[in-house]
């Protein structure tokens, strides 16, 4: 079996390191690396089988990674070494948004630590149909999507959404499943994390940082295009305006 490649959360993880190093590589030898490699070797997203290889994540590999990062920044003046483009697009992520991308780190760090992440089940379209996930990682995308379909808050947000006289339709496009398939889509509704996980925090999620959205829109707010992901349903909701033909906003 072959090393698997980097995942967007693990280049997270590494150009998080670089990136408090002052965008500076480190050596196998630093403690950083070392505890780097426990870490990524801990992560529950690869096979047994890649976890019982020798060099898997290895302080070599890691402070190879590490090199990637600084030699393929745009302000490194020497030469270039060879990488991916994943680690290309994390090496732009963190030059346009750096605090943003520290806070997913951190926010990764933090699951794994406290062991969080690691009673989390893979959930459905944590990868995207094209095998894609979102820059700031599976893992994230995973707490995520196991906290909006936990299904107490779900009642709870459309009990608030109720009791403050709102409709329950879509907060995005206003489709109302209710309107549209009678009885059969009374009460039905999905929701969505306002704010990414990696920016709120950790911290108990409130019903405020939840939005009640449809099936369709809620796949749409989801959905990962390179170095992008994570749309609020503000965001969405501009996005629909400015695809419409003209004259159909």
């Amino acid at each position: 079996m072959r090393i698997p490649s980097w995942t967007e959360d693990e280049l997270l993880l590494a150009g998080a390191l670089v990136v408090r190093n002052g965008w500076r590589e480190l050596r196998t030898h630093h403690l950083e690396v070392q505890e780097l490699s426990e870490l990524l070797r801990s992560l529950p997203i690869h096979e047994p089988q890649a976890l019982a290889l020798p060099n898997f994540r290895s302080p070599d590999s890691v402070s190879r990674k590490t090199t990637d990062f600084m030699t393929n920044h745009s302000l490194y003046t020497g030469r270039a070494t060879r990488c991916g483009k994943p680690t290309l697009l994390m090496i732009d992520a963190f030059t346009e948004r750096e605090a943003e991308m520290l806070q997913a780190a951190q926010a990764i760090e933090a699951g794994i630590g406290s062991g969080e992440l690691h009673l989390i089940p893979p959930q459905p379209d944590e990868i995207d149909e094209t095998g894609a996930s979102a820059i700031e990682g599976r893992l994230l995308v995973r707490w995520a999507l196991a906290r909006e379909r936990n299904p107490k808050l779900r009642a709870q947000k459309i009990k608030q959404v109720r009791q403050r006289g709102g409709t329950l339709r879509c907060e995005v496009c206003d489709f109302d499943f209710a309107r549209t398939y009678g009885e059969l889509g009374e009460g039905y509704i999905e929701v969505h994390h306002v704010t990414p996980l990696h920016i709120s925090g950790t911290r108990e999620t409130s019903l405020d940082d939840l939005a009640c959205v449809c099936a369709n829109c809620h796949r749409m707010c989801h959905r990962c295009r390179p170095g992008e992901s994570w749309r609020t349903p503000t965001a969405l909701r501009e996005w629909i305006r400015k695809s419409a033909p003209e004259g159909r906003h």
